[in-house]
């Protein structure tokens, strides 16, 4: 009852992506089928294509089509149309060629020309097998519609991912039951079409589609202007970016913020970025030189102070990609490694170089950014000498994990709240391989100099927010389970950066 907005919303979204991709997929799929069945050897073919499409993970699937057509919506269809098509075109090829040959022959006796015969023979004959496959596509599509929300689209995908991120059971229930009880009505549904007149079933799709599309166009008409801000997995990002959007509306009144939460990973989002899928989004300094702009050699190896990572960061990003780094927040979120305190206290351990002595008892639990990124892992195992045994976990999975002890150490950031609430212990960076990770706005310089009074409002956090400000808002949305937004709000009023509404 909390979230109905923000489901009726998401429900919207994701019955109007996933009608919209069992309309394309028909399209496509039933008049192939009708043409390949006089044609035996060529259906096969396209069976067998059809079925190797299916077979492609999603996950994968999603990754491949991103460099060709962005993020957001496309992808979305685009995948979801080519699971679909193989129940339509399968169901619709066995429909017409099982039609009973005397039944043609009549029809040709009486002169029916070939797309009379279809209307008025054909397809009402092979209605129920069509009707099937569109069942199945239509269940498929609605299940699979829910990693949307991984690639910015949307959707109820959005409840199950950020219940994911938080470890909060309500949010993925909230997703889940609400994607399979609209699978049930809509599947339900198709069967009643199928005992009547099966050609209402692709005008009602038709009408919903274009009713929720003209809602939504509607409703994002009612700004005049509409800017996407966009965060990484995680409470952090997502308390920012509500600031972002306070902020700008606060001193903006014309112009609306589309969050985008738990977006993505990094080059994800720069690439979302620098593609124009978003406007904004925050980044850290630390990142920006490891992971994303191209460092010239005499400077990599280079020791910088916080204040020289932002300012190098600054520079290479106007140079090597036109964007515009605003000035950075105040606390630090640098990474660092984690072991339970019992477990530290047992090995005597204090700092990261006490590990070469017990390799062979860590069983570590990383992200799969950190097991990848040139200052996670690779530089640890280098500068360090270590070499333990790693497994993958998503962010918010990693912390439960070494709750329930399947793993003794996790990657971490200094202001994460689970460093409190499992009471763990961070090991002090002896050999300082982790650079400096202060966070700030990151947009293109195009966008920035079209909105001055944007930059304006997103410097007003500059030199703001202390590590201990910041753990705390963690803990609050992570522990307490407060909304991001309210959480943001409250930190703003507090110190005088937003108006307290009345």
């Amino acid at each position: 009852m909390e979230r109905h907005n923000q489901l009726i919303s998401a429900a919207f979204q994701h019955l109007n992506i996933s009608l919209l991709a069992l309309l394309i997929a028909a399209v496509i799929a039933m008049p192939l089928a009708y043409w390949t069945a006089e044609h035996k050897k060529t259906a096969a073919v396209l069976l067998q294509i059809a079925g190797v499409l299916q077979t492609i993970p999603s996950l994968a699937l999603l990754g491949l089509l991103i460099p060709l057509v962005g993020i957001g919506t496309a992808p979305t269809i685009i995948a979801l149309v080519i699971y679909a098509l193989l129940p339509i075109y399968q169901n619709t090829y066995i429909g017409l060629t099982n039609i009973d040959p005397s039944l043609i022959e009549a029809a040709d006796a009486f002169g029916m020309t070939r797309s009379r015969k279809l209307l008025k023979v054909q397809l009402p004959l092979a209605a129920p097998a069509i009707l099937g496959g569109i069942r199945t596509a239509l269940v498929l599509i609605i299940g699979t519609a829910t990693l949307a929300a991984l690639i910015g689209a949307g959707g109820l995908g959005s409840f199950i991912l950020l219940g994911i991120d938080r470890n909060n059971i309500d949010l993925i229930l909230i997703g889940a039951i609400s994607a399979a009880l609209l699978a049930i009505i809509l599947s339900s549904l198709v069967a009643w079409l199928a005992r009547h007149r099966w050609q209402w079933t692709a005008a009602l799709a038709a009408v919903l589609v274009v009713g929720f599309g003209t809602g939504q166009f509607i409703t994002s008409a009612r700004h005049t202007e509409t800017i996407t801000v966009a965060g990484k997995l995680g409470s952090e990002p997502d308390i920012l970016i509500n600031m972002y959007k306070q902020l700008i509306e606060q001193d903006n009144p014309n112009i609306h913020v589309q969050l985008k939460s738990n977006f993505g990973k990094t080059t994800f989002l720069f690439n979302a970025l620098k593609a124009d899928d978003i406007d904004i989004y925050p980044e850290f300094t630390g990142t920006v030189l490891e992971t994303l702009v191209k460092v010239p050699k005499k400077q990599q190896n280079e020791k910088m102070t916080p204040k020289q990572t932002y300012i190098t960061a600054k520079k290479l990003l106007t140079q090597q990609d036109k964007m515009t780094y605003l000035a950075p927040m105040k606390y630090e979120n640098t990474y660092a490694l984690a072991v339970p305190a019992a477990f530290a206290k047992a090995n005597q351990l204090t700092k990261i170089s006490d590990l070469n002595t017990i390799q062979d008892k860590i069983n570590a639990g990383f992200t799969l950014e950190f097991l990848d990124r040139p200052d996670g892992y690779p530089k640890i195992k280098q500068v360090y000498g270590l070499n333990f045994k790693t497994r993958s976990f998503e962010p918010s999975l990693r912390y439960a994990a070494i709750r329930d002890g399947r793993v003794n150490m996790v990657d971490a950031f200094s202001t994460d709240s689970e460093l409190v609430q499992y009471h763990l212990k961070v090991l002090k960076d002896d050999k300082q391989l982790f650079p400096s990770y202060r966070g700030a706005a990151l947009m293109k310089q195009g966008f920035a100099n079209k909105h001055p009074k944007i930059v304006k409002s997103l410097n007003k956090l500059a030199g703001k927010i202390t590590a201990e400000d910041m753990q705390k808002m963690n803990y609050d949305v992570n522990v307490k389970k407060e909304e991001p937004a309210t959480v943001a709000h409250n930190y703003l009023v507090k110190h005088g950066l937003l108006k307290e509404e009345k």
